[in-house]
C-alpha cells in the first residue's frame, strides 16, 4: 500500500515524498486510518517501526479539518508528552518535517535550557506542543501555557514515563486537558500501570500493535559474551579495534560508570562521549550530534538518557551492563536494526549479571548465544557479587509547580546512582573465539 491509500492531505504526501518515503510502515498503515477517524488509540510498537510519523501525520491531517484563519490568539489543539529531552526534540523535528507545507505552527519545551525563550514562543501563539512533563509543568505554575483547548494528546513511550516516575506528572496534566478530546497512548510494553492508566484514559480505543510484547526485533543479531566485570573494558576496546566499529551506543547503567568507560575508552584512542542526565542539555546535544556526525565513534549512555535517540542505521548496540529491569534490554537494543537496517546488540555479561542475563532471556523467550574469547575466558574462581542497584533511575515525587528556576527544579530531580567498579586495563590480544552452549 502507497501513503495515498490512507486518505492524507496533499501537502502531507508532499512532505512524506520530500523525506524519502513511498511505502507506510505496518504501525503507520494500522494507526493512521484509526486517528483519522478521531478514534482513541492504545499503540504497542518498538522502536524504529516509524511510529513517531504514525501520529503525527494524522494528528496534522486533523487539526488541518478545524484550522481557523490566522487569528490573534492561537490556542494549543495537540499536546504530545514524552519522557526525555532527545525525544522530544525528535518529535518536534517530525512535526517541523510533515507540517512544512502547512499554516500550522509547533513549539518545544523541556528542562536543561532557559525557560524564557519558551516563554515568548508559547505567548506567540502555537498550536502543536511537544514537551516533558516537568517543564510542561514548570510553565503551568507560571501560567504561561494553557492546557484547556487541546483536541488531541498524545503520550509517547508512556511505559518509560511510569518507569521514570512521572505518573503523578501525567495525571497532573490530564486535569488540565479537557475530558473530551482523542487520546493517542504509545508503549512498547504493557505493564498492569500502563493498563490501568489507558482505561482511565482511553475510550473505547482501537489497538494497535505491530510486535509481540517484550520480544527483540528480528533485525538484531544478540550474542553475550562471558567476561570477568574488570576486564569489560578491555574486551570492548578489543571488539571496537578489532572490528573496526565506527558508530557504537554502549549502554552503563549508572551515570558516573558512563563518564568513566567514556574517558577510559578515549585513553584508548577511541573517541567517546558520555550522556546522561547529569548533563547539561547543550552537552548532551552537542554529544549526539558529535556521534551522528562520525566525529564521535562511541556514545556511552545510561537508559534514561538513551531514550529518544533516532539513528536509523546505528549498527551496533553494547550493554556494557545489563539492565537492572528486563524490560529495559528490548529499549535498549531497539535502538538499532531501525528502519529496514540489520543490526547488532553485544552485551558483555560478567558472573554477577547471571541472574540479570536470566530474567532477559525469560522476557524474550528465547537463549541468547554465548561467545567467549579465549583470551578473555572468564576466572572460574571469582564469586558473584551483589549488584548494587541504586534507586534504579526512580523519579522522586513530585512538588507542587512554583515558580522556581528551571535550574533548581532540575537539581531536585537528580537521581544518585551507584558508582559502577569498572577497573582499567589494558593491552591488545589477539581473537581466538569459541562457542558455548
Amino acid at each position: 500500500m502507497s501513503f495515498e491509500s490512507l486518505g492524507l492531505m496533499a501537502e502531507l504526501l508532499r512532505a512524506v515524498s520530500e523525506k524519502g518515503y513511498s511505502a507506510p510502515t505496518p504501525i503507520q498503515l494500522q494507526a493512521i486510518p484509526f486517528i483519522l477517524e478521531g478514534r482513541d488509540i492504545m499503540g504497542g510498537a518498538q522502536t524504529g517501526t516509524g511510529k513517531t510519523a504514525g501520529f503525527t501525520l494524522p494528528l496534522l491531517q486533523r487539526l488541518m479539518s478545524t484550522h481557523k484563519a490566522e487569528t490573534k490568539h492561537r490556542p494549543i489543539r495537540a499536546l504530545v508528552l514524552t519522557p526525555t529531552r532527545e525525544l522530544a526534540a525528535q518529535v518536534s523535528e517530525s512535526v517541523e518535517t510533515y507540517g512544512k507545507h502547512l499554516p500550522l505552527k509547533s513549539t518545544v519545551i523541556f528542562g536543561g535550557v532557559s525557560i524564557n525563550p519558551q516563554i515568548k514562543q508559547l505567548r506567540s501563539g502555537v498550536d502543536i506542543l511537544v514537551a516533558t512533563p516537568g517543564r510542561l509543568l514548570d510553565h503551568v505554575g507560571q501560567r504561561t501555557v494553557d492546557l484547556s483547548k487541546v483536541d488531541i494528546l498524545v503520550l509517547d513511550e508512556a511505559d518509560r514515563m511510569l518507569d521514570m516516575g512521572f505518573i503523578r506528572d501525567i495525571r497532573k496534566v490530564l486535569s488540565l486537558v479537557p475530558k473530551h478530546k482523542q487520546t493517542l497512548l504509545f508503549s512498547a510494553t504493557f505493564s498492569d500501570e500502563i493498563k490501568r492508566l489507558s482505561n482511565d484514559l482511553l475510550k473505547t480505543p482501537a489497538l494497535v500493535e505491530v510486535a509481540q510484547r517484550n520480544t527483540a526485533s528480528e533485525r538484531v543479531t544478540q550474542v553475550v559474551h562471558p567476561v570477568d566485570k574488570n576486564r569489560k573494558r578491555e574486551l570492548l576496546s578489543f571488539l571496537i579495534g578489532s572490528g573496526n566499529w565506527k558508530q557504537v551506543l554502549v549502554f552503563n547503567r549508572t551515570k558516573h560508570g558512563a563518564n568513566r568507560l567514556a574517558e577510559q575508552l578515549n585513553t584508548d584512542g577511541i573517541t567517546s562521549a558520555a550522556i546522561h542526565g547529569n548533563k547539561s542539555q547543550g552537552a548532551r546535544t552537542k554529544a549526539l550530534a558529535d556521534f551522528k556526525s562520525g566525529k564521535v565513534r562511541v556514545l556511552v549512555a545510561t537508559d534514561i538518557a538513551a531514550r529518544g535517540i533516532d539513528i536509523d542505521q546505528l549498527p551496533h548496540v553494547v550493554n556494557y551492563e545489563l539492565p537492572n529491569v528486563a524490560e529495559d534490554y528490548v529499549h535498549r537494543i531497539g535502538r538499532t536494526g531501525r528502519a529496514g537496517n540489520e543490526g547488532e546488540a553485544v552485551s558483555l555479561v560478567c558472573i554477577d549479571e547471571l541472574k540479570l542475563l536470566n530474567d532477559i532471556e525469560r522476557l524474550i523467550k528465547r537463549e541468547i548465544p554465548r561467545l567467549v574469547f579465549s583470551d578473555f575466558e572468564p576466572d572460574p574462581s571469582i564469586k558473584a557479587e551483589p549488584i548494587n542497584r541504586g534507586r534504579g533511575g526512580q523519579r522522586p515525587s513530585r512538588k507542587p509547580a512554583t515558580n522556581k528556576s528551571a535550574s533548581n527544579r532540575n537539581n531536585q530531580r537528580a537521581r544518585t546512582n551507584a558508582s559502577s567498579n569498572n577497573q582499567n586495563r589494558s593491552g591488545n590480544r589477539t581473537r581466538h573465539s569459541t562457542q558455548t552452549a
